[in-house]
């Protein structure tokens, strides 16, 4: 749905985007993250149209950015990190607008009221853009790139401005979007990219460093594979009963944490998921499982690993930003 193959990009001596190539899938939710100053918004520019690339293709449902530009455009909805809003329009003047800049086929009052419930903003729908809250005014610019209901979506920071609960629902829908539509995200939100996307790309200096899913990024980059469990219950009771559990190789006690609480540190025999066993072996034997977590690193742990290995290799070649 989405190929890009040897983007590059320079702004005279300068490279923004260095030979990258990478491909999204349809119904495929792709995460893209890089550290500002990376090259990702000029990526996404150029996968947009708004920016020719000095080298390379991008092809967007089968057609070229660069020599098909009106039909790759017409299958992609773009929501840019400040929303193309026009002001002085009421919400339903500015929908109107963009549906005929589509030049939408679809039925215009239907359409638009479909979404504008997804995104709950049918009741501002005849307010003044200008009145509305920055978590409303986000909204309406998400609703802009649903029109024409098209194949592909861009998304760059999708939940700005928005409160908790509204993250929340943004982020269900993002996720439902995903069974119809080919979508990279881009967010400075971490754990939100994580809960959503099914693939991760990292961008650093203009190149790729990762591609892959947040686990398998986790366990390859994650030296420390053991897991602590706090349980309640004697260590000499619960000792023997987790070394005799299959799938855990080595335990270390790591004392009290809480009242007759102790946690143990899990070593797993060859990468095995031991979770099912360990919770049904102290549910049997009524020892409570008060905690369980991985020490495997989260996304924001190799995200900062990665941009700042490949920032100090650049910095000992003698490149720059």
């Amino acid at each position: 749905m989405i190929e890009v193959k040897n983007l590059t990009k320079r702004y005279g001596s300068h490279c923004a985007v260095n030979d990258i190539s990478f491909r999204v899938e349809e119904g495929e939710i792709l995460g893209f993250l890089g550290p500002n100053g990376a090259g990702k918004s000029t990526t996404m520019n150029i996968l947009t149209g708004y920016l020719s690339a000095t080298e390379g293709t991008v092809t967007i449902n089968g057609h070229d950015i660069l020599d098909e530009p009106n039909e790759a455009k017409a299958s992609i909805g773009y929501l840019p990190e400040l929303p193309p809003l026009y002001l002085d329009m009421t919400v339903r003047e500015y929908l109107d607008f963009v549906f005929d800049l589509k030049k939408c086929k679809f039925n215009r009052a239907k359409h638009i009221a479909e979404i504008c419930k997804l995104m709950r903003i049918d009741h501002v729908y005849h307010r003044l853009i200008k009145n509305l809250s920055k978590g409303y005014r986000q909204r309406v610019g998400f609703a802009q790139a649903l029109i024409g209901n098209p194949p592909v979506l861009i998304l760059d920071e999708p939940t700005v401005g928005l409160d908790p609960k509204q993250i929340i629902e943004i982020r269900t829908l993002i996720k439902n979007l995903g069974k119809h539509h080919t979508v990279i995200l881009s967010s400075h939100i971490l754990p939100e990219i994580e809960a959503v996307c099914d693939r991760i790309v990292i961008i650093n200096n203009g190149e790729i460093v990762a591609d892959d899913t947040a686990e398998d990024l986790s366990a390859k980059y994650s030296s420390d594979r053991r897991m602590l469990a706090r349980i309640a219950g004697p260590e000499k009771d619960v000792l023997p009963l987790l070394k005799s559990i299959h799938g855990i190789a080595d335990v270390a006690v790591l004392g009290e944490k809480e009242p007759d609480v102790i946690e143990y540190a899990l070593e797993p025999n060859d990468g095995a998921d031991f979770r099912k066993e360990l919770f049904a072996a102290l549910a049997k034997a009524g020892r409570p499982l008060v905690g369980l977590k991985s020490m495997e690193m989260s996304l924001e742990e190799i995200f900062i690993s990665l941009t700042r290995e490949a920032r100090s290799a650049t910095i000992q070649k003698g490149g720059n930003d």
